[in-house]
């Protein structure tokens, strides 16, 4: 693991001192949020190259980097990420789909997880984000997905299933420690909570949090993966034991 982050750094590092050498924008493919997190983390690295995170829409936890800025190269180019829509042919007698089922039928075709970002499932349609070049690939080849037969085509501009709904939540807890949060908002043991943290499964910010005493600050942003993601808005005490009740945006 050690010498994978090492590799990871010493990658991104190479492809920031490509973009600033030949002035020309250079991207990654999905990045995982754990690799992100390594970024972040040595970001002083790379700080002389403009540089920044997308993966086709705000929510998306897997995401490119892109090194370079309109302002040092003189032109933009935008991050090279396609949408490809999957749907039934009928959905009335479709199968019940999950997350896996989509990747699965993806990753029979030999595709690299790599150049896959996140996928979105809504009302039986899957939403595939994922690298310009293999977006017609995956139109051509994926017919069905478990037993039900799918139709693909390549969504332009910004698709609307993917913009982010937010649910405004509250919960009573009893200090704004994010593992009590977590535990309260997604109905977890607090054990489970700590457990997470101790299988680097939260971020703040983007970067990995192990430490599951931490307090949160207002528009702190939150993932769990496996759970989901919220944005803290803030506390206030509620009651003559102290008790507090926590306000956040929850993604929905």
């Amino acid at each position: 693991m050690v010498r994978e982050d090492e590799l990871l750094k010493k990658r991104i590092c190479e492809l920031a001192v490509r973009s600033y050498n030949n002035s020309q924008f250079v991207f990654t493919d999905f990045l995982s949020p754990s690799e992100i997190s390594i970024i972040m983390e040595n970001e002083k690295d790379i700080e002389y190259v403009p540089h920044d995170f997308y993966g086709g829409a705000e929510v998306c936890e897997r995401q490119m980097l892109r090194f370079g800025s309109e302002e040092m190269f003189g032109y933009v180019e935008n991050f090279p990420i396609s949408c490809v829509v999957i749907e039934p042919v009928m959905k009335k007698f479709a199968d019940d789909f999950s997350h896996r089922d989509f990747l699965g039928a993806l990753m029979n075709l030999g595709i690299e997880r790599s150049t896959l970002g996140d996928i979105f499932i809504k009302d039986q349609t899957a939403y595939v984000l994922c690298i310009d070049r293999i977006a017609e690939f995956i139109c051509e080849n994926v017919d069905k997905v478990k037993h039900t037969s799918v139709k693909c085509h390549v969504e332009k501009g910004m698709v609307e299933a993917l913009k982010p709904e937010l649910k405004r939540e509250e919960v009573i807890v009893n200090s704004v420690r994010i593992d009590a949060i977590v535990s309260k908002l997604w109905n977890v043991s607090r054990k489970a909570s700590i457990e997470l943290f101790r299988e680097k499964k939260v971020f703040i910010n983007g970067r990995v949090q192990e430490n599951n005493s931490y307090s949160l600050k207002a528009d702190d942003v939150v993932s769990v993966r496996g759970y989901g993601k919220f944005v803290y808005i803030g506390g206030a005490q509620e009651t003559r034991k102290g008790r507090i009740k926590v306000v956040v945006n929850k993604y929905v």
